[in-house]
This record gives C-alpha cells, structure tokens and sequence, in this order.
C-alpha cells in the first residue's frame, strides 16, 4: 500500500515522502498512529514537487558551502597567545576562538561545531583544522599560534 508519510517513521522513511509499506503495517499501525495517511494522486504530486524543491535547496546549500571552503583554504587565521620558553600556551586555543576569528574574516556566523578538533591547541606552531560544512562539504583552514613578545 502506498501511503503519505506526515512524519519520520525510522526505517520507513522521512515526512512528505510517499511510500510502499506493507498493507497490515500502514491499516495496524501507521494509519491509526497519524504517522500517515493514504497516498492519492494529488498527495504523490505534492511529495514530488517537495523532493524537486528539497534538492534544489540542498545543492544551494552545497554550493554556498563549497564556496565558503574554498575562501578558508586560501586564508591563514593568526593567532598570538603568551607561551613559555618551550612554546607551550599559557593558556589554549579552542574551536571557538577559532570560530570568532572566521566570523569576523567571512562577515557571517560561523558554528565552532563545524571545526573538527581532537583537542585544544596548546603550542605554537602552524596547523591544519579540518571543516564539516553543510550538504557534506570538507574544507580545511591554516592556524598559525605564535608566540607573544614579553616585555
């Protein structure tokens, strides 16, 4: 039986999608549950024209966000931090701090959630941070800590 999923049914599949479920399972459950309701030709055209728009506005998304990776991979984020003899921090260089730094470079906010780190950074030298931007694109961006002169 085709139905007209109103909500994520997990191992089923997303809202707005029409899909082919067993009769018993959409009668039993899914129907009486408002999880979905009987897929007509009007409901299938609407779920067709939702999946055009969705991927229209995943490759947007996709395309802003390859754009935003090609920005960062040409810039180098400079940071100076007071470090001891050895060129260990004081104190740490976090993804959020990282963030700040982007925002202001790119005019918009950026979620320090998208900067993959292990750890902190508590030396000084250059590093490579890794980037999970939306639509599934990889980017990267240059930090360089150096070392604060004390006077």
């Amino acid at each position: 039986m085709k139905v007209f999923l109103i909500e994520d049914v997990s191992g089923v599949g997303s809202a707005n999608e029409v899909v082919d479920v067993a009769d018993g399972y959409a009668r039993n459950y899914l129907l009486p549950q408002g999880m979905a309701i009987r897929a007509t030709e009007g409901r299938i055209k609407a779920a067709e024209q939702y999946a055009e728009s969705r991927a229209r506005r995943e490759e947007l998304e996709r395309e802003v966000s390859q754009q935003i990776a090609d920005r960062l991979a040409e810039e180098v984020i400079t940071f100076t931090a007071t470090a001891g003899e050895t060129g260990r921090l004081y104190g740490s260089i976090t993804s959020a701090d990282v963030a700040e730094k982007i925002t202001e470079l790119l005019s918009e906010e950026f979620d320090r959630r998208v900067i993959l780190m292990d750890r902190p950074i508590r030396d000084v030298g250059e590093y490579t941070l890794d980037l999970k931007l939306e639509g599934g694109v990889r980017g990267h961006v240059k930090v360089v800590v150096e070392s604060e002169e004390v006077e």
